[in-house]
This record gives C-alpha cells, sequence and structure tokens, in this order.
C-alpha cells in the first residue's frame, strides 16, 4: 500500500519545548491534563487534526499514552481535554485506546527512570470513521492515506 505524501505541521506546545521537561502538571504525578497546541501552519485543505502520545523509550516500542482524532481543524487545541470517548468541547473528536482508556495519560516513567515522550499532531483531509475502541495502529492505518501534514515534538519526564 502506497502511502500518501505530506509536508511538515509546524506547532507548538504550551509549556514543553522541543526536547525539555515535560512540567509536572502534565505528567501521571502531577494534574495528569493535556497540554494546549498551537498549529502554526495549518493547510487551508485541512478538515481535521489528530494528536498521539506516544513514550519513545519504553520497552514496547512507541507505547501509546493518547490517540485523539476528528477534532476539527484549528490554531488551536485548548489544554485539559476531558475524558471520555467523544469529546463534545471538540466537535465530538474521538478518543480511543492508549495507556489513558479514551483520555489523555501524561508521562510516568518507572521512579528515577529517564523517558522520552513524542506528541504527533496530524492534520488530514476528512474525518477517520473507526471504532473509538481503536488503538494508535488502526487509526494511523486507516488515516494514511489521508495525512496532509504531520509534526512532532519531543520531551522527556523522570
Amino acid at each position: 500500500m502506497e502511502s500518501m505524501s505530506y509536508t511538515v505541521l509546524e506547532f507548538e506546545c504550551i509549556d514543553i519545548d522541543n526536547g525539555s521537561k515535560f512540567p509536572i502538571e502534565y505528567t501521571g504525578r502531577g494534574k495528569n491534563i493535556s497540554p494546549e497546541f498551537i498549529i502554526k501552519n495549518l493547510s487551508p485543505n485541512a478538515k481535521t487534526l489528530a494528536v498521539t502520545l506516544e513514550d519513545v523509550s519504553h520497552p514496547i516500542k512507541d507505547f501509546t499514552h493518547w490517540v485523539i482524532w476528528n477534532i476539527p481543524a484549528t490554531d488551536r487545541i485548548k489544554k485539559n481535554i476531558p475524558a471520555g470517548k467523544a469529546v463534545p468541547m471538540l466537535g465530538n473528536a474521538r478518543q480511543g485506546i492508549g495507556y489513558g482508556l479514551h483520555r489523555y495519560a501524561g508521562p510516568k516513567p518507572p521512579k528515577g527512570k529517564k523517558h522520552t515522550y513524542r506528541f504527533t499532531v496530524y492534520s488530514l483531509d476528512c474525518e477517520i470513521n473507526i471504532s473509538v475502541n481503536s488503538m494508535k495502529r488502526s487509526f494511523l492505518k486507516k488515516a494514511e492515506r489521508h495525512i496532509i501534514q504531520k509534526g512532532s515534538i519531543v520531551g522527556e519526564f523522570e
């Protein structure tokens, strides 16, 4: 299967600079709330956004902490997205299954271990119609031909 080519999506994650440490409020040892994202160069063809959070240091490759899709295309995703399969404040965006079951689950590595986490934001040309009980792999498989832009930033937490 040939995947669609895409351009880089530039975004800022408020309070988390690329390569910096996660502030405690966005972690499983703090308030465990999702951070705010500011989208810089959103394509006019984007219909929806999706966000994943993965622990790239985890023994299970790219262990998923969070997957949310069908966020209406916008230049800002507010922080503290509530738990739930559907998120009314985000046009009924869907949260799937990861370490956070239908919710954001911030970094919480074993005590004394530093892990690296990656947020990836995708812009897509449509809504993705899959079960809310889907995991990141299912989302990406269904979305692959619809991704217009994709960008990532990493942060660390110990």
